[in-house]
């Protein structure tokens, strides 16, 4: 397996692209497929927060990035179970709400999974290209 490096503009402009079709899945959803609607935020959400961790740890194995960010957005999940004042102003904001979210649904482990996967594949690929012969 090639040595992981990334390269932080490609991964910044990554995350900057997701994050905008992740919103744009949440703003536009009514123009989507309903399944795409329902679940792309999410799927999106745990890509970027394996992109962002690749930008932290950029030489991190992309197996250690990838269980990095699925035990980050698991917790973050599992945190939406509590609610104390303080948190749920916290969600009340836009920023607040886009990182921690409002109500856990099993649903979005699924989608966390996806993104997760999203992210090793993009990741192995670029890597895979990186590694071919002639380039």
């Amino acid at each position: 397996m090639p040595e992981t490096r990334r390269n932080p503009l490609a991964g910044l402009v990554l995350v900057a692209v997701t994050i905008l079709l992740g919103i744009g899945s949440r703003r536009f959803g009514h123009w989507l497929p309903g399944f795409v609607a329902d679940y792309a935020g999410d799927t999106l959400w745990a890509l970027v927060a394996f992109l962002g961790i690749g930008l932290i740890l950029p030489r991190a194995s992309t197996w250690r990035v990838a269980l990095l960010a699925t035990s980050f957005s698991v917790m973050i999940e599992i945190g939406q179970l509590y609610h104390a004042p303080w948190i749920d102003s916290i969600r009340g904001t836009t920023l607040g709400a886009l990182v921690l979210g409002h109500g856990f649904l099993w649903s979005d482990l699924a989608c966390y999974a996806v993104g997760v996967g999203l992210g090793i594949l993009v990741e192995l690929a670029i890597l895979h290209a990186r590694s071919a012969p002639g380039i």
